[in-house]
């Protein structure tokens, strides 16, 4: 199993969790569908405002298992991607769609199973002057992301993991998870989180 394959069985949560509470994108930046995931490398996309270009330029580069990453300048506002980019990029075996701004033809995208993270929906129109950058580092939120750090998503939202803290982010998660499998063990036998974590004693049950 490689390393996209052993990030892929963890949540974004637990890998977030496992990278010392790092890597989170914004919360606002959420599947369009609950069942949608995604794993693979990020080939970066940086657009300007209500322009998407870049975008069709960027599906059509990016190699097979890539993971589109992009940042709209702060412009939220307008639907960015929609069914036929969909159809394209999942044709070329792209991975998915991570977009901090809003997609449309939702419908669509759910129906061919194409996974897509975005700000929300928006049916607002955009431009193609083309501006922008392809496969550079970018920023969203209060993340800087390089091409080829990988990103993770899921239902509770996303998460990148930078190239070189791979190994440490799949040894730290697998840790925590072996941990809170012992702590659903004694759930199951009736003791309350508190007591297992020590807290009665520290702060009283």
């Amino acid at each position: 199993m490689d390393a996209i394959q052993q990030l892929s069985q963890f949540s974004a949560a637990t890998l977030h969790e496992a990278l010392g509470r790092t890597g989170n994108l914004p919360s606002a930046i959420r599947p369009i569908q609950a069942g949608m995931k995604v794993c693979g490398p990020a080939y970066t996309v940086q657009t300007m405002p209500r322009d998407n270009v870049l975008l069709h330029r960027a599906y059509a580069y990016a190699g097979p298992g890539s993971v589109l990453v992009a940042s709209c300048s702060g412009f939220y506002e307008a639907g960015y991607w929609g069914d036929l980019m969909s159809l394209g990029a999942k044709t070329k075996g792209i991975a998915g769609l991570v977009i901090d701004a809003c997609v449309r033809d939702a419908d669509d995208i759910e129906a061919m199973g194409f996974p897509v993270f975005s700000r929300g929906l928006c049916i607002r129109g955009t431009t193609n002057y083309g501006e922008g950058t392809l496969n550079e580092p970018i920023i969203i939120g209060e993340c800087l992301i390089h091409p080829g750090d990988i990103i993770v998503g899921d239902r509770d939202g996303v998460v990148v993991v930078p190239q070189n803290r791979i190994d440490e982010a799949i040894e730290k998660a697998s840790a925590r998870e072996a941990r809170e499998e012992a702590v659903r063990v004694q759930l199951r036998q009736g003791k309350t989180s508190i007591q297992i974590y020590g807290w009665d004693e520290k702060f009283g049950y």
